[in-house]
């Protein structure tokens, strides 16, 4: 799930070319009220606990996504998941005494924003999930940085490509091409969930451009901000779900758990552990559960699930994380080094949101 907190910017407005999905912040960094408490107090369980429960839990959401399809329609999952992940959130944001976006224009902003990073992939991967399996979606989902990058060099003027990220632009989609057979016709492959799947990874990406053209610089928080782009998403499916759906007659108890779980571990809980995780030890850290994401996804599909696996989807996924890590380098010369921001982010004096690059299903 992603967030509206974009990457900050330096003086030669540069910014990491990682797209943004989860709320960040850095270490030392104060808010419009005063220091962040969420970043001055010292976790109590070690980051690297904390990074492998976030990817294990990302990891499951795509088994958790299909089990909730079992039992309700994809629209149904996808306001329970956010539902429940706005409640977790709120609680948060309730315990912290954080304060709430003001401002027409940024709750407008927050609810496009809620909209393409929420409301719409989200649904995409519950539709898709009716019909491919939840190893394939877990590794479409990785292509969101390939689709990032490409549209920031259209869309960001400050990002430049580099013949490594051009390189790992290519490489990434072979990966995808690989996935999906091509050589074999695309055989058994059902297009319609393969294309919604890879429309939510665009819709991420496009969602990123977005929030990085309009709220970056606001002054709240990064956890009230994540909360109210999560309940605007709420509310927009609120009105959506019952246009197209009809109450359920039953109410099967494993998805229903499974539906529970996704929205307030996979989505709410996850968001408060990266959001702590990217504080601490900085979005070059944290991003790299991007990787470990289709791994555990694909283990999970084919251990609980038993869907099948056949050689090309374990290649195809390698080759895609190595594609998306070429991508998000900013080696390649001088030109690249002038525009790189620092990988651990130094204090900053004013509250700028700052990006966790991450990719949550």
């Amino acid at each position: 799930m992603t967030t509206a907190t974009p990457p900050r910017t330096g003086r030669s407005g540069s910014s990491s070319t990682t797209p943004p999905k989860t709320p960040a912040g850095v270490p030392a960094t104060t808010t419009a009220g005063g220091p962040d408490p969420a970043v001055s107090r010292r976790p109590a369980i070690d980051w690297r606990i904390r990074f492998g429960v976030l990817s294990l839990i990302w990891g499951f959401s795509f088994l958790l996504i299909k089990v909730g399809t079992h039992g309700y329609a994809p629209f149904q999952v996808t306001f329970g998941r956010l539902f429940f992940g706005t409640a977790v959130l709120a609680v948060a944001i309730a315990v912290r005494r954080e304060r709430l976006p003001r401002g027409i224009r940024t709750w407008g902003h927050l609810t496009v924003a809620a909209f393409i990073l929420n409301a719409v992939p989200f649904s995409l991967f519950s539709y898709a999930e009716l019909t491919i399996p939840s190893t394939l979606a877990g590794i479409c989902n990785a292509t969101s940085p390939l689709w990032g990058m490409l549209l920031s060099l259209v869309a960001l003027s400050e990002d430049r490509p580099t013949r490594r990220r051009v390189g790992g632009l290519g490489l990434g989609f072979i990966g995808v091409l690989t996935v999906l057979g091509a050589w074999q016709g695309f055989s058994g492959l059902d297009f319609g969930g393969t294309a919604m799947a890879l429309l939510a990874s665009l819709s991420y990406a496009v969602g990123w451009v977005y929030v990085r053209r309009t709220l970056a610089g606001n002054g709240s928080s990064h956890l009230s901000l994540t909360g109210a782009q999560l309940f605007m998403a709420t509310v927009q499916l609120a009105v959506v779900t019952p246009l197209f759906t009809d109450l359920p007659t039953s109410f099967p108890v494993v998805p229903l758990l499974a539906v529970i779980t996704l929205g307030s571990l996979g989505t709410g809980l996850a968001l408060l552990i990266q959001y702590g995780l990217v504080a601490e030890v900085g979005p070059t850290t944290g991003q790299m559960v991007t990787y470990f994401v289709p791994v555990i996804a694909t283990a999970a599909g084919v251990a609980v699930l038993s869907e099948p696996l056949h050689w090309n989807t374990p290649v195809g996924a390698v080759i895609v994380l190595v594609g998306a890590a070429l991508t998000q380098s900013r080696g390649g010369g001088a030109a690249a080094r002038k525009v790189s921001p620092p990988a651990e982010p130094k204090p900053a004096p004013t509250a700028t949101p700052t990006a966790a690059p991450a990719d949550q299903p």
